[in-house]
């Protein structure tokens, strides 16, 4: 006869299998970086074989995205975020303005401060004056209809008196306008466990990029790593179904796969991300 203890516990046990098989992503998107370099040659192809995969969005970077919109148009991918410039956001005015309207029209929902590059970066002082331009940018997106987000990589997790350049950076920014789009193999890179980090940050994480970081890959606070430490989601050392489960309650909105160097070709690096995502539960 079953006790009610073990009767329990398999109760328990089948509501947990429940759940787990319940949740799973139900879209998945691409940063389009990833295929930087086969878009140029044939921008038809790869996208109609990124949306073949089964991602159905996308993340552009904003030069040139002109050409490219009657493309994407055609591919069935939805555009939901882009990449601006650096320099764009920190001069500002009449051309950031006409940005955000293009990508507005275009029927984006997000502006992503990307990159600053090693050449502008420095300490609080500086993390200070991009908090005050991403607030501007926060404000024209709100206006638009659309949000605002900046994109991590490894150097803000270096600290300057007991402070590490991300936590100025948010202080410095509206969390009413500016939201993370929290880079989960960086914020790794730059000695965070990414599930702790997007819970730290709950409510202000819209976006995730998801890309898998290769054993052995040691810490450091710039983007100076071997092309090796890139993996498909899936074939690195990040946990993630805990990652997941974090972004999940965080109240993540869209997840993109980007991959910023591949061993081959850059789709079949999407296909392997893509079977490994579609198929996890967490």
């Amino acid at each position: 006869m079953t006790s009610r203890r073990e009767f329990l516990a398999a109760t328990a046990a089948t509501a947990l299998t429940t759940s787990l098989r319940a949740a799973q992503l139900k879209s998945i998107g691409v940063q389009l970086y990833t295929v930087r370099t086969v878009m140029p040659q044939k921008p038809a192809e790869t996208l109609n074989a990124i949306h073949a995969i089964g991602y159905q969005e996308i993340e552009g970077t904003f030069s040139g995205f002109d050409k490219l919109w009657p493309t994407v148009q055609a591919s069935g991918l939805k555009p939901v975020s882009m990449h601006l410039d650096n320099k764009m956001v920190m001069k500002g005015g009449d051309e950031l303005t006409r940005a955000i309207d293009a990508l507005k029209g275009y029927g984006f929902q997000y502006a992503v401060h990307p990159y600053v590059a090693p050449d502008d970066r420095g300490g609080p002082d500086v993390m200070k004056a991009l908090g005050d331009k991403l607030n501007q940018l926060g404000e024209k997106c709100l206006a638009a209809g659309m949000q605002c987000a900046y994109h991590n990589h490894a150097f803000e997790f270096a600290s300057t008196d007991g402070k590490t350049l991300f936590q100025v950076l948010a202080d410095s920014t509206d969390k009413k306008l500016v939201g993370f789009e929290i880079d989960c193999f960086w914020v790794s890179v730059g000695g965070n466990d990414p599930a702790d980090f997007i819970r730290k940050w709950s409510g202000r994480v819209p976006l995730l990029h998801l890309k898998d970081k290769a054993e052995g890959t040691g810490q450091r606070f710039n983007e100076g790593v071997p092309r090796t430490a890139f993996k498909e989601v899936g074939n690195g050392t990040l946990d993630w179904p805990a990652i997941l489960q974090a972004a999940s309650a965080a109240g993540v909105q869209h997840y993109f796969v980007e991959q910023d160097q591949t061993a081959g070709d850059p789709v079949e690096s999407l296909r392997q991300s893509y079977a490994y995502l579609s198929k996890l539960t967490y």
